[in-house]
């Protein structure tokens, strides 16, 4: 009996303590598992370095496409103010019509008058579609317009120089014995960088026009503010 309970003891001792062979086991196993992670991580951070790396690249090359960019501007910007003395240049001057001749109205709302014949438009500040000049700079302004009255005895022609919505100035004639008549007007006035000025006909009145150009609008700038 004595000799049954020994062999037990020493096999539950077998059992529990786990030879030398297997601690080995075991820690090797415990040291695979860390080194797998540690290279998991490494590979992990050379990744991200790697991403990094190229954002870096990319924004140093935008950066040396906007310092090119801007060396160009700053180059066009010199040779710009070389041309000009350093002071910005606008003028222009239109006639009504391009070609053929007629009365061009009545409209039924007043309407802005397109100058399509282009004399000069230095500083492309005048729209021959629209017929309105947009100011680019700011300063003091000399504007001047002409109308040529209609061939027939009504309706009369009125025509007035508008800023923005506020009208300035006007010319206004009927036909009488003479038959023929035309009228100019003119302005000096401030305007802001993106003020318009237009010449509009009213409504229910006409103007006539052919190459002979009665009908002008003209302006420029006299100096910046």
């Amino acid at each position: 009996m004595k000799k049954i309970v020994i062999l037990m003891i020493a096999f539950g001792i077998c059992l529990s303590d786990p030879g030398p062979d297997e601690k080995k086991d075991k820690a090797c196993q415990v040291a695979d598992s860390v080194g797998s992670c540690n290279i998991c991580s490494l590979t992990s951070v050379t990744q991200k370095v790697g991403e990094l790396g190229e954002k870096v690249v990319n924004m140093a090359e935008k950066i040396t496409f906007l310092e090119t960019r801007l060396q160009n501007t700053e180059k066009e910007l010199l040779e710009l103010r070389s041309l000009t003395g350093g002071s910005p240049q606008v003028a222009f001057s239109a006639a009504l019509r391009d070609s053929g001749s007629g009365d061009i109205g009545p409209f039924t709302t007043a309407t802005p008058l397109q100058y399509k014949k282009v004399f000069s438009n230095t500083g492309n500040s005048y729209n021959p579609s629209t017929g309105v000049f947009t100011a680019i700079v700011s300063g003091m302004y000399f504007f001047r317009f002409s109308m040529f009255n209609n061939l027939a005895s009504t309706p009369n022609s009125l025509v007035s120089l508008m800023k923005n919505s506020e009208r300035l100035t006007s010319v206004w004639d009927t036909n009488g014995s003479d038959s023929n008549d035309m009228g100019s007007n003119a302005v000096v006035i401030p305007l802001k960088v993106g003020d318009n000025v237009f010449v509009q006909l009213h409504p229910n009145r006409l103007v006539y026009d052919d190459t002979m150009n009665y009908n002008t609008f003209s302006g420029f700038l006299l100096f910046t503010m």
